[in-house]
């Protein structure tokens, strides 16, 4: 369908008119010079402009016309279309305490901590999550939300790629974590409050217990996804071979069962990367849209027309000049 974008801006259509209207100045008075065969002059001289005039003035005419179609932004508007999309409000708790600090991982063959293991992985996932709304959450001994939900992803990657181990303590306060996380979900549609729960240890910090937190989670309809990561063993003093800190894999499970979540467990990035492509598939959550009608914008089109009737007009006014000067 045509239409308008702008149709008041025919109004300047009328300005030549009004500048047409506006008061002259008066003409001189007398007799200034006598000039015998005057009228056959004025016959000849009205003749010539009488020729002249399609030139002279229906060529601007049409171009400024053409500007003023321009102004008035023609569009070609199509049928409305309102495409599905999915989108989700992910909050993102990261466990940053002090045994995220044990270099039990490999990335590009070689040994790194546990939390650059994460960052390299998480970086893939956040770069993927366009559509999505994200926040993150640091945790140790104290919980912080250092990004809220946004469609900034690159905010939520710089501030994780500086976060560090210890930032926020060396201990582990899971319950914390998890409800702040809640707290800043719970004004959010229920069907896409989503908290991805990353930590390699027990919850041995904080005020809030993880089974309250997950009882808050719960009544609050926030889905939580629990991620236990680390090795089951650790390079020790000397080469040895230690087992690894210990691990509440009971807790987070029952966290991630009481809040319709899942469980994962992640010994190595491969798993770990494997883990947040599942979690692609587990929450497409598809959301209504406004509907949308595509336009495609046409000014261009007056817009050309008239620069070309005017370089036509000027050409056509030299033309006329020259044979004024040779006749």
């Amino acid at each position: 369908m045509f239409e308008f974008a702008w149709p008041w801006a025919l109004v300047t259509a009328l300005l030549p008119l009004l500048v047409r209207l506006l008061p002259r100045g008066r003409e001189a008075r007398g007799v200034a010079l006598w000039v015998p065969f005057y009228a056959e002059l004025v016959t000849l001289a009205g003749e010539r402009r009488a020729a002249a005039l399609p030139v002279r003035l229906w060529l601007p005419a049409l171009a400024y016309l053409a500007l003023c179609v321009a102004a008035m932004r023609p569009q070609w508007v199509e049928e409305p279309v309102a495409p599905p999309r999915t989108g989700r409000d992910l909050m993102l708790a990261v466990d940053v305490s002090g045994s995220m600090a044990a270099e039990d991982m490999r990335v590009g063959g070689r040994g790194v901590d546990r939390l650059t293991a994460v960052k390299v992985v998480l970086d893939d996932f956040i770069e993927r999550r366009a559509g999505d709304r994200l926040g993150l959450i640091l945790f140790g001994q104290q919980a912080y939300q250092v990004t809220p939900l946004t469609f900034d992803r690159e905010s939520v990657r710089h501030q994780l790629d500086t976060s560090a181990v210890g930032l926020a303590g060396r201990e582990t306060a899971i319950g914390d974590a998890l409800g702040l996380a809640v707290k800043r979900l719970r004004d959010r549609p229920a069907q896409q409050r989503v908290v991805i729960l990353l930590t390699d240890g027990a919850n041995n910090a904080g005020v809030l217990q993880p089974a309250q937190a997950a009882e808050l989670a719960a009544a609050n309809q926030v889905r939580v996804y629990t991620v236990a990561f680390g090795a089951d063993v650790q390079r020790g003093p000397f080469g040895m071979m230690l087992p690894a800190a210990d691990m509440d894999e009971g807790t987070l499970r029952a966290i991630a069962e009481q809040t319709g979540g899942r469980f994962f467990r992640a010994r190595d990035t491969a798993e770990l990367a494997g883990i947040y492509a599942e979690m692609d598939r587990l929450e497409q959550t598809e959301l209504s849209s406004e509907p949308v009608r595509p336009r495609r914008e046409l000014y261009p089109w007056p817009a050309a027309a008239a620069l070309v009737l005017a370089m036509a007009s000027l050409l056509a006014a030299a033309r006329g000049a020259r044979r004024s000067a040779a006749a």
